[in-house]
């Protein structure tokens, strides 16, 4: 009995590590799932490879541990490669940004999600799946009179910007072929200081070379903006994803290290970072915090400080 369960577990750990080891050989959609889930998957070997290790001292299970060891030590090391310290608290002048994906069909609490972005003094707010919301616009339009999507420049209510500021250059375009007026972008003066905003909500990376294809033109647009600029958005996929870093060093984009965790809502802080906030520099990040109550959404919210260095 003992042997079988000490075969039991080698096999399974190897079938892991086989499943992440994958994407150091070949770069396909296929493997997406796996690649976000490196460091998860990487400490489940671990822990079952120390398991395997007690029931029997035999040299697979330590070969299969310094395997796993590795494979979540370079999980590790990608997470924070494209990383930046966090601006101080105290740097002046400070903006705060919301982002949080809501769910089409979360419409019993779009009141209370209205009441969320009311009161979170937020100079901007960027929604995805945003169909709840449309009944909430005329209160919202007293306090963020300025829009893009949900019946303004766009029929389509799945990406929407509000600003208490004016945007300077409102446009809304699709990103690949897939989805119609997934990506907006704005100039807003920040007191003198043009930013430009940029939101994406990209396609799940399981779906053939779609998400590929979205961050390829989202890069051929990004070159375009010479303002200091603050892109969110629900990427559906982590930064550790191949087609992510690829995105992240082409178009210079960085975030901070760890981003909170926003999907599955039941994982808690043991979750995924699937829902990004980047900047690139003048702009500077200070903080990005996850908002709680995911408000029925399968999705936590994220709360951004940010400023633009002088």
């Amino acid at each position: 009995m003992r042997n079988t369960v000490y075969c039991v577990l080698c096999v399974v750990v190897t079938l892991m590590i086989g499943g992440l080891a994958a994407r150091y050989v070949s770069d396909s959609w296929m493997l997406a799932f796996f690649e976000s889930l490196q460091t998860h998957i990487g400490l489940a070997s671990v822990a079952g490879a120390l398991l395997a290790l007690v029931i029997r001292r035999h040299w697979y299970a330590g070969v299969l541990l310094v395997a796993s060891l590795l494979l979540v030590g370079h999980a590790v090391l990608m997470l924070r490669e494209y990383a930046v310290a966090a601006t101080p608290s105290s740097a002046q002048p400070s903006f705060r940004l919301l982002s949080f994906n809501i769910d089409n069909s979360n419409f019993e609490n779009g009141a209370r999600i209205a009441d969320l972005i009311l009161g979170s003094d937020a100079d901007v707010v960027e929604i995805f799946e945003a169909a709840p919301l449309l009944s909430e616009m005329p209160r919202l339009s007293v306090t963020y009179p300025y829009r893009i999507g949900c019946g303004t420049m766009a029929k389509e209510c799945d990406s929407v910007l509000l600003s208490r500021r004016p945007l300077l250059t409102p446009q809304i375009s699709d990103l690949g072929v897939l989805w119609l007026n997934r990506f907006i972008m704005t100039t807003i003066d920040m007191n003198g200081q043009p930013v430009t905003f940029a939101t994406a909500h990209l396609s799940k990376p399981y779906f053939d070379d779609f998400h590929q294809s979205e961050l390829d033109d989202l890069i051929d647009i990004l070159a375009t903006v010479k303002q200091p600029l603050i892109l969110a958005g629900d990427f559906n996929t982590a930064v550790i994803a191949p087609d992510m870093r690829s995105f992240l060093e082409r178009s210079d984009l960085r975030h901070l290290f760890p981003e909170p965790s926003t999907w599955p809502i039941m994982a808690g802080s043991l979750g995924i970072s699937i829902d990004h906030v980047f900047a690139r520099a003048p702009l500077q990040l200070k903080s990005v915090k996850r908002i709680e109550d995911a408000m029925g959404s399968n999705h936590y919210g994220l709360l951004t400080e940010f400023t633009v260095a002088k």
